[in-house]
């Protein structure tokens, strides 16, 4: 029963680490291209996450090497510690902001084009509607990044590498889009 419960949750992490690995790998290539970026807070429970990390590598190294053991039962244990033991950690490196060709938002990066709105959620939070689906993204901006943030989008808007009102996805509202920035 064990076994099977091993093999479930490698599948589930493999799941995971793929789209982790992928969004790490899309900011790699990116990176050059920041026109204005900060680094993210550290998620809640981040020095939890890493000491899971460290006991799951111990967890490994005495299931591989102390008892040896069939490979499914590795399989499970070595899919959660490729994620918090590497993944995690590295994905707290991505930089949150605006790049050449989009901006990276809490929850991932989101192309210029494929927005269809945005709108300011308090005074730091900058919320993103796409174009295609009707599904909204979040970027907290640093009081010190507000006003060079406003900027950017500003000229964006203005060059229409935003263009809002467009297509099917969810509409913020009609008035002045420039205003939204």
């Amino acid at each position: 029963m064990l076994r099977q419960a091993l093999v479930a949750l490698g599948l589930l992490f493999v799941i995971v680490n793929l789209r982790v690995g992928w969004q790490i790998l899309s900011w790699w290539r990116r990176r050059g291209d920041v026109v204005l970026a900060w680094p993210p807070p550290k998620p809640p429970f981040y020095a939890i996450n890493l000491a899971i990390g460290v006991m799951l590598g111990v967890l490994l190294f005495v299931t591989a090497y102390l008892v040896p053991r069939p490979a499914t039962s590795l399989f499970g244990v070595s899919m959660m510690f490729l994620y918090y033991g590497y993944l995690l950690p590295l994905s707290t490196r991505i930089r949150r902001g605006l790049y050449q060709d989009g901006i990276w938002t809490d929850s991932g990066f989101m192309r210029y084009v494929d927005i269809g709105g945005l709108t300011w959620k308090g005074s730091q939070t900058l919320i993103l509607a796409s174009r295609q689906k009707t599904v909204g993204r979040r970027l907290t901006v640093p009081g010190p990044h507000l006003g060079e943030v406003r900027r950017v989008l500003r000229e964006k808007i203005g060059s229409h590498a935003i263009a809002f009102d467009e297509g099917p996805g969810l509409h913020l509202g009609t008035r002045d889009t420039r205003e939204s920035a």
